[in-house]
């Protein structure tokens, strides 16, 4: 069984929760931590994956 994409779905914990499909970001997440700067801007097109990976990175970060 294939599994369903997260269309609109911008939540990682639901995400999660459902078994969707979803692409690691993980070291993505991890260059971004590395640079250390106060503020970054994230230009990328709608449907990329913004607020799903912020909130990849807030549920990461809560079980540290």
């Amino acid at each position: 069984m294939k599994k369903r994409l997260p269309i609109g779905n911008d939540d990682f914990a639901e995400v999660r929760r459902q078994n969707l499909y979803f692409i690691d970001k993980s070291l993505m997440i991890r260059d971004f931590l590395d640079t250390g700067d106060k503020v970054t801007l994230i230009t990328r097109p709608r449907r990329f994956g913004k607020t799903l990976n912020m909130t990849c990175l807030l549920y990461t970060s809560d079980a540290a």
